[in-house]
Order: C-alpha cells, then sequence, then structure tokens
C-alpha cells in the first residue's frame, strides 16, 4: 500500500496497488453470490460477472486484441458495458469510451485518432455505423441487443453478444498490469483547438479515484444490501468511477439505468430502494419536482454525489426535503479520473462551495498570469491539482500535456477561491466549455459545423443560464448577405442534427448583423455570452 499524505487536507491516502482486473476479483472471491448489478429484472451475482468477463475477453483475444490496444464501448448503461469493460481489463486492452448520442462522423473521428481495434456497440447503433470505413476496418465489432436478435450483415466483421457468450474460445492468462504506467481508458474530451483530446487514464489513476471517494464516505458505510442506483452514463468519467468502479471494489449492486426518465427511476427506486445515487443536478431536479415522488420510497436514498455541473442550492434544498438524504457537491474534471474536490457527509457542508480536496489530493490556486505564485487566501486564481488521479497526459499530444500539466500539478483552466477553512469555491468554469445536463459541451464543436453551412458568414457558440439544464447552448450568427433569416432557425436546426450528438444542437439561434471582435478581430464570446444570456 503506498502511503500519499495530503498537503492540502492532512489525510493521508492509502491507494492499493492492483489492477481495475485485480480489484474486482478480490471482490468476487469475498462475495461471489452477492449481486452485482440490477437491469429490469435481471440479477448478475458477481461469480456470473466474473465469468462473463473471462468469456468476453477470450472473445477479444481471438480476435487479436492485446495489451495495450484500445477498444471503443459504445453503449448505454447496461451489463454488457461493464462486462465489456473490465474484460478489456482482464487482457490489458484500453477503453476507449464512445458516447451512444455521437453521429458517424464523431464515432468515425474517436477510432480513428484511438486508432481503435474492435468496438463493442449497441445494435441500433452498429445500423448507422456498419457501412463505415472505420468501422469495417476494424478487427472485430461486438454487437449487443438489448431485445431481440441483432440484424447483422454476414460479410462484416460483427458478431452478436448472446453468439460470442456461448462460443467456446481459448481462455487467455489476465495480461500483467503496472498500474501506475498501464492505461485502463481514454477518456475524450474538448480542447481549446476544437480536436477532442484523448485523457489518458491508468489503472492507478481510477483505482485512486475510486478508493477516494470510499474513503471520503468511509469503507464501513457500504453495507452488504446495499444498492448503487446508476442514471449518471457509465461512458462519462464521472459514472465510471464514482459509480461503477465504487460498486465493483466495494461489493455494492448496481441498479443500471440505460436513460434517465424520471418515471422509469422512481419504479426503480421503488423496487430496489437504492441507498447511494451519484447523479447530476437535473436529475435531482426532475426526482424533487414530481408530485408523487415521496410514494416512491424516495426516502431509502441517503447519500448523492453531485457532479458534472454547479448545484444550485434550491436543487440540493427541494431534493433533500423530499428525500431525507444528502447530496454532496463535489468537483473534477477528466483529467483527473475526475474526483478531486467533494463536501462531506458530516454536516460539514457549505453551499456554494466543491467542499474540501479528495483524500492525497494537493490543491493550490496560482495567479491568473505565468500561474508560478500561489495567491493569499480568498483571491481568485487558477486552480491547480496534484494526486494519484491525475491523468498520465494526453493521447498522442505531447505539447498539449505539458501545457496541462506542469511539474506534476494539473493546470484546471478553472477560477476559484479558497476560504480561510480550506473550503473551495469555483467562481468561473473553464471560459469556453459549456455544461447542459451535466454533459461538457465544447463551442467549437458546433461551430466548425454550423460553418459547414452555406447560410453562414459567422457563427459563435455560448451558453446560456437555464433553470433546469444548468445551461443551454445558443448560437448568434451572421448570414451571409442576401440571405434571408425567415425560416433559419429550423433550416439550421435540422443541419446540425445531421451532423452533431443531439445534446450539442443549439436550443436557441440569434440573428445579428454583427458580433463584437477585438483589434485583431478575435471574436468576444465573453461579451456575447453576458449578451445573450440577458436576451435569453
Amino acid at each position: 500500500m503506498t502511503d500519499l499524505r495530503s498537503e492540502s487536507n492532512g489525510h493521508s491516502f492509502e491507494c492499493p496497488p492492483y489492477s481495475l482486473f485485480e480489484g474486482l476479483m478480490q471482490t468476487v472471491g469475498k462475495y461471489p453470490e452477492r449481486p452485482a448489478m440490477y437491469f429490469y429484472q435481471n440479477t448478475m451475482p458477481f461469480a456470473m460477472l466474473a465469468k462473463a468477463v473471462t468469456q468476453v475477453s477470450a472473445f477479444l483475444y481471438a480476435q487479436g486484441v492485446r495489451k495495450g490496444d484500445r477498444v471503443g464501448i459504445m453503449l448505454p448503461n447496461c451489463p454488457h458495458y461493464v462486462i465489456a469493460f473490465y474484460a478489456c481489463m482482464r487482457i490489458g486492452a484500453v477503453v476507449v469510451q464512445i458516447n451512444p448520442m455521437y453521429v458517424p462522423r464523431e464515432v468515425a473521428y474517436t477510432l480513428q485518432d484511438a486508432d481503435a481495434k474492435a468496438l463493442v456497440v449497441l445494435d441500433r447503433l452498429y445500423a448507422k455505423l456498419a457501412p463505415t470505413d472505420d468501422v469495417r476496418a476494424l478487427a472485430a465489432t461486438l454487437v449487443v441487443s438489448l431485445g431481440g436478435e441483432a440484424d447483422l450483415d454476414p460479410t462484416s466483421n460483427a458478431s452478436a453478444w448472446d453468439d460470442v457468450m456461448q462460443t467456446p474460445y481459448p481462455i487467455p492468462e489476465p495480461a500483467g498490469i503496472v498500474p501506475e504506467e498501464d492505461l485502463a481508458v481514454l477518456q475524450y474530451t474538448g480542447g481549446t483547438t476544437g480536436r477532442s483530446k484523448g485523457v489518458m487514464l491508468t489503472h492507478r489513476n481510477l483505482v485512486a479515484n475510486a478508493w477516494q471517494s470510499i474513503q471520503v464516505l468511509g469503507e464501513d458505510s457500504y453495507r452488504p444490501e446495499d444498492k448503487i442506483l446508476l442514471a449518471s452514463p457509465l461512458f462519462h468519467v464521472y459514472g465510471m468511477s464514482v459509480g461503477m468502479n465504487v460498486a465493483i471494489l466495494v461489493g455494492c449492486a448496481m441498479v443500471l439505468v440505460p436513460r434517465f426518465q424520471t418515471e422509469e427511476v422512481l419504479q426503480l427506486i421503488k423496487a430496489y430502494q437504492p441507498r447511494y445515487f451519484p447523479g447530476v443536478p437535473t436529475m435531482y431536479v426532475a426526482i424533487a419536482s414530481h408530485p408523487d415522488a415521496k410514494e416512491y420510497g424516495v426516502d431509502a436514498i441517503q447519500i448523492c454525489n453531485s457532479g458534472s455541473a454547479p448545484l444550485p442550492y434550491e436543487v440540493q434544498k427541494r431534493f433533500e426535503d423530499v428525500t431525507g438524504g444528502k447530496i454532496l457537491e463535489g468537483y473534477g474534471l477528466s483529467e483527473a479520473s475526475p474526483v478531486t474536490h467533494t463536501n462531506r457527509p458530516d454536516g460539514s457542508r457549505r453551499s456554494g462551495s466543491i467542499g474540501l480536496p479528495m483524500p492525497g489530493t494537493d490543491v493550490k490556486i496560482v495567479d491568473l498570469g505565468e500561474g508560478r505564485e500561489t495567491v493569499a487566501v480568498g483571491e481568485l486564481g487558477e486552480l491547480v491539482v496534484r494526486g494519484p488521479q491525475v491523468m498520465k497526459g494526453y493521447w498522442n499530444l505531447p505539447v498539449e500535456t505539458q501545457e496541462a500539466i506542469r511539474d506534476g500539478w494539473l493546470y484546471t483552466g478553472d477560477i476559484a477561491r479558497m476560504d480561510e477553512d480550506g473550503y473551495y469555491y469555483i467562481v468561473d468554469r473553464k471560459k469556453d466549455m459549456i455544461i447542459s445536463s451535466g454533459f461538457n459541451i465544447y463551442p467549437r464543436d458546433i461551430e466548425e459545423v454550423l460553418y459547414q453551412h452555406p447560410a453562414v458568414q459567422e457563427a459563435v457558440v455560448v451558453g446560456v443560464p437555464d433553470e433546469y439544464r444548468g445551461e443551454t447552448v445558443k448560437a448568434l450568427l451572421v448570414l451571409k448577405p442576401d440571405v434571408s433569416a425567415e425560416g433559419i432557425e429550423e433550416t439550421l436546426n435540422a443541419f446540425c442534427r445531421e451532423h452533431l450528438a443531439p445534446y450539442k444542437v443549439p436550443r436557441l439561434y440569434e440573428v445579428r448583423t454583427e458580433l463584437p471582435k477585438t483589434a485583431v478581430g478575435k471574436i468576444l464570446r465573453r461579451a456575447l455570452k453576458t449578451s445573450a444570456g440577458a436576451l435569453a
């Protein structure tokens, strides 16, 4: 065990030295018959999970996937995701997280950039991807059907999940993993250049962040009968770490929800009575606003971790009044696996604060210029962190890696302050990023699509306040000469839906005669965000 003492909060942290797969197998050895997952009417014990993981790892190995090879997973929350993820961990493959809402263009970029060798994908998503060269060039595609049989092209490289589970492949030995060095996940996130970047997360990064989350609550607080409601997507680092990996390492059952729909989630709460519910503010708003929420036994929920977006105080209060549980707001980013801060469950929460650093995490706030000097208590600066959860770097981007990690410190790009008691507050998010319903949205992705439309001369995308989503995507446009603004919103909306994941499509459009710019011609995004928010 490695003892990592945090200079920022004085709490020591012991990080188990094992890989994610070894962590799973320790739990299987302790609790083989304990439920690992509930998925509607189906229950999967840990021993059955381990057997399925071995089988899928054998399939991938038979297709030529080896340690270090990248495997895309494009699935909603379902048992197949968990099985495929840990199958990759067993043979040392690297999971490439692919949002199921991505359109083929976005999937192609991710597969190309990661140089992926295989893909695990939902059947209805595969139908759109099957004809593409990037998917046909893979060594293997494993197609998952959640109902009925998958319709596969017999000339393709695709295999049906159910067929794979019944085929006797040779069983490979688990790969030898060096947790500090070997990659487990490529988590794609946006960048200032507009290109998505693959965040390289090692086994140690992810094991450490899961155990940091466990230690904050106390390992003894997880009981054999406890369940974790997982509506937060596993393809996002937040749901993967504080949901799936925590559940696997402590031996709690996951109640998997493919898509958050209020009525369905309430029915699952009533049926399974989960004690833990990591989510995002929009989920808490939806449950607290339901007129009959209490009739579903929501008082079973005791601990909620809120991430991915700022948590308004009124949302927290309303949800806690309905459930009697506690929401612990935290902070993180993909580059830190993701959690670096959280409020504690012992009553020392502070409204508006992201809380205290995670165990074993060093934090400081530095000047906004060169980022070399630590600022005084209460002053604004850039939040920088250091700890076992900080990424190895960006995939094939050494320059960007050097900019983000300096002398072991991760520069978050977020503006923050610390109070006299060591609680941290985010004052401003990364200047361009939009957070809508828990999704990170990078304006450049959308702007590049808007600029492809023949009617658009200039475009800038900003986030404007939204009571439900946190922020809503708004596009401000200058049209080309002689182009009429009549019907342009409907036209651009249809165009964007062809080229972007649904959550990235602007919900608001505004046509202007010109956009404000600096002396060198750079569009003043911050000024537009302020004015657009006032007019939204």
